[in-house]
């Protein structure tokens, strides 16, 4: 993928993205880490909340995202955000520090496979379909209940399952927002009891983007992932 550089391509003359990355973290309590959604932005925006204090980025391409690991400093820890296909992830396996969106065990046993070459292991979330839009990914909950319940996941010791991961309807209705998010959690708290109790890494809810994070908080989100807040909106 070509990463362009060129300023017309961004609107980031009225912004100051150290500035948009303290307005978000101020808001978030110590128990939620910040992913900087930095998909399709420059290196040159990367650095800049780099050297604002930002570590955790996040990326949906893994082309782009290997770009960007080789660019710039390599204590950046790089969440893949996006729909990920079987046949990339060993480009990625080398340094991904999350998967946030396996939504099959034929993913989970793919990205096992990579890590083991590698000599790894990938931290994973699994994602749950929780919206009511035909155009997410991911798990039901049933899948989800059947795939941990055959066990095979077990065998997998190159990768951690870490938590969940999910996305509300993209709507304005803000009890919606909040009902699909209290799912998610609930059925992260269900599974935790079933199938992670002694697992201390199974600890991840990651759900909330820039604009509704606030409202996945509250339903017990740990991992928010906000681009627009931070680097504003990319002009194609």
């Amino acid at each position: 993928m070509f990463i362009s550089t060129h300023p017309h391509f961004f609107n980031n003359t009225t912004m100051s993205i150290q500035a948009n990355l303290n307005e978000v973290l101020a808001t978030l309590p110590s128990h939620v880490q910040l992913v900087a959604v930095s998909k399709f932005h420059p290196i040159e925006a990367l650095q800049e909340a780099y050297d604002a204090g930002q570590r955790i980025f996040g990326e949906s391409k893994v082309q782009e995202m290997t770009q960007k690991y080789e660019a710039l400093p390599k204590d950046i820890a790089w969440h893949f955000i996006g729909h990920l296909q079987t046949n990339k992830i060993k480009y990625m396996a080398p340094y991904v520090a999350m998967i946030h969106g396996v939504d099959s065990f034929k993913l989970l046993s793919e990205i096992n496979k990579q890590a083991a070459k590698v000599n790894r292991c990938i931290p994973c979330l699994l994602q749950i379909h929780i919206a009511q839009e035909e155009t997410k990914f991911g798990f039901t909950f049933d899948e989800c209940r059947e795939m941990l319940g055959q066990g095979e996941w077990k065998e997998l010791t190159n990768i951690s399952i870490s938590g969940v991961m999910g996305m509300a309807t993209n709507t304005d209705d803000e009890e919606q927002i909040k009902k699909e998010f209290q799912s998610l959690s609930d059925f992260f708290n269900e599974i935790k009891q079933e199938f992670f109790s002694d697992n201390e890494s199974f600890k991840e809810i990651s759900m909330g983007m820039s604009d509704d994070y606030p409202f996945a908080i509250e339903a017990g989100s740990t991992l928010i992932r906000v681009g627009s807040k931070i680097f504003g909106e990319r002009i194609y």
